[in-house]
């Protein structure tokens, strides 16, 4: 697997300092994922070099609760930035083109436009260790709920 959960996961070190910085990669991916749902390996290429760069500041003399209010400052300014360029995406297509790139595959973005097409856009699903998609799981059953 390629994914920044299952990866992380497999991760088992000896090192107590070491092992301190594997289960943080760790819990941020499992949070990333529990939150979004996807941006594992993302969250944790952005971890490592939070820590790197916090570590070498350190080292160099920086105050960690200094280091850690900017690191919050710079949060925010993002969040607020990604929510004002934020773009909704509102039809079946734009759907499909978004799961597809999510997903590295157009069939299984065709496969997600589709079914929330079916649901709308206050349907609920429920993610549970899918493993394969086949094309059979075209049809959803009546009473089954699809968060977005």
């Amino acid at each position: 697997t390629n994914d920044g959960v299952s990866m992380p996961s497999e991760i088992e070190l000896e090192d107590p300092y070491e092992k301190i910085g594997a289960e943080l990669v760790k819990e941020v991916a499992k949070k990333t994922d529990d939150v979004a749902g996807d941006g594992t390996t993302t969250a944790t290429v952005l971890a490592q070099a939070l820590v790197k760069e916090g570590l070498r500041n350190v080292a160099a003399g920086a105050n960690p609760l200094a280091l850690k209010r900017g690191i919050e400052k710079a949060v925010e300014k993002v969040t607020e930035t990604l929510l004002k360029t934020a773009k909704e995406v509102e039809t079946k297509e734009q759907i499909a083109a978004t799961a597809a790139i999510s997903a590295g595959d157009q069939a299984i973005g065709d496969l997600i436009a589709e079914a929330m097409d079916k649901v709308g856009n206050e349907g609920r699903h429920h993610r549970r260790g899918v493993q394969h998609l086949r094309p059979a799981a075209r049809s959803s059953p009546r009473g089954m709920r699809f968060d977005k």
